[in-house]
């Protein structure tokens, strides 16, 4: 086993500009496909184990992760990436029904249907490769909103449904927050991008939905399922704790997940009610979900505080030091900046691969590996650098972009 290197300040830029160059160069000589998109299955040292399986999640991610590597770091090909990530998302995932399908195997279409997460990372990858200045990205974040409008949002419940078969004609009686959730990050960085009061006016709605209004019936919590009219769903998937996209029980990486989100729309609309919902879903993710036996954040807990999985994820991890930061530097107190370290510090020591680069994607609860797979579809380590470039974002000194000159200020 690699030995640890000493803890970095977690607090330093330099730190987190050189943490996402570490992630960078895992996937820096592996990942491009010179036919067309991204490779979406990387083992511990990079080895690609899969080469024709497309992911939607993954293909749009990937464009993410390169358009915000070129506006940080002012590196010309990653701007390339993004704009050949781009053009696969149109050649090989957009259908003549006008739907992005969610996986493919080289020229196999494996799964058709039509979900609204998935499109949501279509705008949100459409967004930052406007950032970028790709050209044709600001049409797909506005075709991405028409679409999602005329197929999905049902708006006399203020929130979006799930999803349609690969025809469009027939809508899933299932509704769910992640997809929502993920819809307002996306809209918040169309918003960022385009300027236009409609993608934030959507934001501020749905999220006061869901981690207000609904969130009454849950104990002031986010519950993930919900019956076709909007009603909570308690048994939905109550035998896969551990489910990828749709897992049951409260989790809190999306709790504090949203807790960012909601961070981030006050900085550009303050609003009372949203540092007060941030606090409460941070606070109460952290209470139930830390484990005070082997540290870090679990994957889900049940209604009774029982851990549903115990397993550790990255993305959980990330998404709440962000979260932890973001509260810290809004309000000052030092408890945020001291969960912000401790989930650094378990992530430094059981998450983050000191050998290969990038980080692991699951462990025990103990913190031991249980997998070879560095980055199956689905991870691209969009969460991490992510994190860490929303940390910078509010660093004093940060960059500062605006949605009519693309300039670093």
């Amino acid at each position: 086993m690699t030995p640890k290197p000493v803890k970095p300040d977690f607090e330093s830029r330099e730190f987190l500009s050189s943490h996402v160059e570490d992630i960078l160069a895992f996937y820096e000589p592996v990942a491009l496909d010179s036919d067309g998109g991204f490779f979406h299955f990387f083992l511990d040292d990079g080895t690609v184990y899969d080469r024709e399986t497309r992911h939607l999640v993954s293909s749009t991610r990937f464009v993410f992760n390169y358009a915000s590597a070129f506006l940080w770091t002012g590196r010309g090909h990653y701007r390339d990436w993004a704009a050949h990530g781009l053009r696969y998302l149109a050649t090989h995932h957009l259908t003549d029904k006008g739907h992005h399908l969610w996986q493919r195997k080289g020229d196999v279409i494996e799964d058709g249907r039509a979900m609204a997460y998935g499109h949501s990372f279509v705008m949100l990858a459409a967004a930052w490769a406007h950032r970028a200045g790709i050209e044709g990205a600001d049409r797909l974040i506005a075709d991405t909103w028409d679409f999602m409008e005329a197929q999905f949002y049902e708006p006399g419940h203020s929130a979006y449904a799930d999803e349609r078969d690969a025809s469009l004609a027939t809508l899933s009686s299932y509704r769910g927050q992640n997809a929502n959730m993920h819809t307002v990050e996306a809209l918040i960085a169309a918003f960022e991008a385009t300027g236009e009061a409609r993608y934030l006016d959507r934001a501020d709605l749905v999220a006061n939905r869901f981690t207000v209004d609904l969130a009454t019936g849950a104990d002031g919590q986010i519950w993930e399922h919900y019956t076709a009219d909007w009603q909570h769903d308690w048994t939905y998937n109550i035998d896969k704790p551990d489910d990828l996209f749709k897992p049951w029980g409260f989790q809190p990486g999306h709790q504090v997940e949203w807790t960012k989100l909601l961070l981030q729309l006050d900085a550009h609309r303050p609003a009372d009610w949203h540092l007060a919902t941030a606090t409460r879903l941070y606070d109460t993710a952290m209470d139930r979900g830390w484990d005070q036996d082997h540290g870090g954040l679990v994957y889900g807990y049940a209604p009774d505080g029982s851990f549903a999985d115990a397993h550790k994820y990255f993305w959980v991890q990330a998404e709440a030091l962000a979260a932890a930061w973001r509260l810290y530097t809004r309000t000052g107190e030092e408890r945020y900046r001291s969960d912000y370290h401790r989930l650094w510090g378990w992530s430094w020591d059981h998450l983050i691969d000191h050998e290969h680069g990038a980080w692991f994607r699951i462990t025990s609860r103990e913190g031991h590996k249980v997998e070879p797979y560095k980055s199956p579809a689905g991870k691209t380590d969009y969460h991490t650098m992510g994190a860490c470039w929303d940390v910078l974002s509010v660093m004093p000194g940060a960059a500062v972009w605006n949605a009519t000159d693309r300039k670093r200020k």
